[in-house]
């Protein structure tokens, strides 16, 4: 019995004389049977639909799944178009990811200047010196596409609308929008101001993951009071992305019109899973954009559907932590992961978890362990984060002696 002990001891000392508080693991969840989806980039007739095949009038067009950026359909969509108020997409997103980083809050009051209370077009009709919260002007540019609240929030943003067109463009090149330059923030016509329906959806996926601002997108009517104190009235907001009204499950994004732009629209919607963004540029009217927009809905959601893999702190394995307390935990999802799909092809998706190799212990709960890896026909579309469901402490030397011994 002794001999038992003694040889047990040495093998927990062994084990001890490297231990630094770092566990090594490696465990994989065993991947799905493959099926066979066609990626829509290769897929054939009746899948990723050609111009030849599917005409819409538009100068230029694209539809696109919102989680993942797969172009379903396109038409001229890296053509190099005035794109009219669809500019402020753009100008909105800056305003959303100041708020994210803690730049600024939408319950920050802003004050108008004369520039802002100067601009023509589609506006609020706010005067110089009254005061608003970025989220009230948020409304106004989301809703009624107001030209007067964008450079107010651009100069709230980053001191001048100059300045925040700068970043505009900055932000256009991080984002990969190789078809695009600004030099307003609310797309009135001036030369050298442009973008193209690839471009346009890439920007208008980014803006949406905000849900703060979806109440703007799918609100149709609204009032806000403007004037200087003493002054004040109400004024009303009409949304001017009609579809939000007309098409189901339509909830964004934005509106735009000038005679060089014609008649442009960014538009979302969403049907179960599927989530889809629509752009046409260029239409002869609105109620062309606007079918036009719709037929582009109608082809995605009849021939396309979002299988979902994951739900956000869904277990998806479990992970063995050697010298941990506990020794096993769940590993979860850290969001919700869906991937599109052709329709009667679902079964070609395949996903591969890994997990680290090496984590520091302790271990918080929450701390990434691990990737979940989507594919489709054996290519990566998706890598996302897997966590920790709970915190693992570092086992005492006397829980890994009993565990050596037993």
């Amino acid at each position: 019995m002794w001999k038992r002990i003694v040889s047990s001891l040495v093998g927990v000392s062994l084990i001890l004389c490297g231990f630094v508080g770092v566990s090594k693991l490696k465990e994989r969840l065993p991947t799905q049977e493959p099926i066979e989806v066609e990626t829509v980039k290769d897929a054939p007739a009746g899948a990723r639909m050609s111009k030849a095949a599917f005409e819409v009038a538009a100068k230029g067009a694209v539809l696109v799944d919102a989680e993942s950026g797969e172009v379903l359909f396109e038409q001229d969509a890296h053509k190099e178009l005035p794109l009219a108020s669809v500019t402020k997409v753009m100008t909105m997103l800056l305003v959303m990811e100041a708020v994210d980083s803690g730049k600024i809050r939408l319950d920050d009051s802003v004050t108008i200047s004369e520039r802002a209370a100067s601009m023509g077009g589609s506006q609020m009709y706010m005067e110089a010196g009254e005061t608003h919260t970025v989220a009230e002007l948020m409304e106004g540019v989301a809703m009624a596409s107001a030209n007067d609240g964008c450079v107010a929030l651009s100069e709230f943003v980053a001191g001048s609308e100059e300045i925040f067109v700068e970043r505009m463009n900055e932000r256009a090149t991080e984002l990969g929008m190789r078809d695009t330059h600004f030099v307003n923030t609310n797309g009135l016509p001036v030369a050298g101001h442009y973008s193209s329906a690839y471009d346009i959806a890439v920007m208008s996926r980014k803006l949406y993951a905000f849900e703060e601002t979806h109440k703007w997108f799918t609100t149709w009517q609204s009032t806000i009071t403007v004037g200087l104190p003493g002054k004040e009235k109400e004024f009303g907001l009409t949304n001017t992305n009609k579809l939000i009204k007309a098409y189901p499950g339509c909830n964004g994004i934005k509106t735009g019109f000038t005679a060089e732009a014609g008649y442009c629209l960014s538009a979302s919607a969403t049907r179960d899973d599927t989530h889809l963004i629509a752009v046409a540029l260029g239409c002869e009217t609105s109620k062309l954009r606007n079918a036009q927009v719709a037929k582009l809905f109608d082809y995605g959601f009849a021939n396309f559907g979002s299988r979902v893999i994951a739900e956000k702190d869904e277990a998806m394995t479990r992970m063995r932590v050697e010298r941990g307390t506990p020794q096993e935990i769940n590993v979860v999802s850290a969001e919700r992961v869906t991937c599109l799909v052709q329709k009667g092809k679902e079964d070609r998706i395949t996903t591969k978890i890994e997990l680290s190799e090496e984590v520091p212990l302790p271990l918080a709960a929450g701390s990434k362990v691990g990737i979940l890896y989507v594919m489709k026909d054996g290519k990566e579309v998706g890598m996302y984060d897997l966590l920790a469901e709970e915190q693992v402490d570092k086992a005492s030397f006397k829980e890994l002696i009993l565990r050596a011994i037993s």
